[in-house]
């Protein structure tokens, strides 16, 4: 078995954002109160991760503007996962504004 190298995106975003551990901390409170399973809370934590990553701040303190603008450049990318992945994406990312709220 071969040896993971490098930071995970969660692992970057704290090292450049150190707050965003509270932040993980407090979505994990969340979504344990809501039963949801471990595999929610982790997809939930690495798309919060890399908008810290692209913005360099914590999600409060990102605009909506900017939110949209980057979902917007993702659609875009023909690089990007499919439609449908995007969608869902998409939705993950609305309940999480709608949680952190």
């Amino acid at each position: 078995m071969r040896k993971k190298s490098g930071f995970t995106i969660v692992e970057q975003a704290i090292v450049l954002v150190p707050e965003f551990e509270k932040v993980v901390r407090k979505l994990e409170q969340q979504v344990t109160l809501r039963g949801q399973s471990k595999s929610t809370l982790n997809n939930y934590i690495r798309r919060i991760a890399l908008f810290v990553v692209h913005f360099g701040k914590l999600p409060e303190q990102i605009s909506e503007d900017e939110i949209n603008e980057y979902l917007a450049a993702i659609a875009r990318d023909p690089k990007s996962p499919s439609r449908s992945s995007f969608k869902h994406w998409f939705t993950d990312c609305v309940i999480i504004t709608v949680c952190w709220e």
